[in-house]
């Protein structure tokens, strides 16, 4: 094992977890769709990065804050639907991104390369995954909430507004930092497919949290290693081993019912 893919590991069993984490909630508010087009609106952050020799991730993560920023008010000022807002902004950020990246570039953006992972990488993945969870955590039963009733919420003293800000900001977060191992085009399935591999199996809302997180952990890391042994893009190899968990989730919650 070269220290590139001991280093994508790494990264991508803490961020692995880190998305699941988040996922649960994307899927309880039945925003996940809203996960795999916002990570689209990174490319041009992306392209930026490339071309002006930055570092790429910067760029990403500017580019992501600023989408959460725009869906947020748009959102809270509007009568338009989260997944509407999100939908404009991905085609746009698709378009741009595909336009501004040089070729050469094109394909690590999209679909990731384990083989660049360096130390720094896995430091700052860790660095992030960690406080991202943390926070998942303090805002989870607020969000859970206010999914059920905006009213309910703010009459026990949740800020609503607030509180999606700080959701949407800590998915940004999380789809920036995946976006080294798996890709643009599918660090959204990172996000998604564990989350909704769970939902039928847990009895409990931390049981849910904590199993998708250990799910994004086994299908980040299975998926690297399949991608280190066969040469291929990780990317598409951890999506690929998240569809199997999940089919395995749907078959086995037939046995038991």
């Amino acid at each position: 094992m070269t220290e590139a893919v001991l280093y994508s590991l790494v990264a991508g069993i803490f961020v692995g977890f880190a998305a699941g984490y988040i996922g649960s909630l994307m899927v309880l508010k039945r925003m996940a769709l809203v996960g795999d087009a916002l990570s689209h609106v990174a490319l041009p952050g992306l392209a930026l990065g490339i071309l002006f020799n930055f570092n790429p991730f910067v760029g990403a993560f500017a580019f992501l804050f600023a989408a959460a920023v725009l869906t947020w008010y748009v959102e809270t000022t509007t009568r338009i639907f989260p997944d509407a807002i999100v939908g404009v902004l991905f085609v746009t950020g698709l378009a741009v991104g595909i336009l501004l990246t040089p070729e050469v570039d094109l394909l690590e953006a999209l679909f990731g390369d384990i083989t660049t992972v360096t130390l720094v990488d896995a430091l700052l993945a860790i660095g992030i995954s960690v406080p991202t969870v943390l926070a998942s955590r303090l805002v989870y039963r607020r969000v859970v909430l206010s999914m059920l009733s905006d009213e309910l919420a703010r009459s026990t003293g949740v800020n609503v507004a607030a509180v999606n800000f700080v959701y949407l900001f800590l998915v940004t977060v999380v789809v920036a930092v995946g976006i080294k191992i798996v890709g643009t085009i599918l660090v959204g399935a990172l996000v998604v497919v564990p989350a909704a591999a769970m939902k039928n199996v847990s009895r409990s809302l931390s049981a849910y949290a904590l199993s998708s997180g250990v799910t994004g952990i086994a299908s980040a890391g299975s998926g690297i290693l399949l991608a280190s042994y066969l040469g291929l893009p990780a990317g598409p190899l951890v999506v690929m081993v998240g569809t199997v968990i999940f089919a395995g989730a749907l078959v086995a919650r037939r046995i038991t019912t």
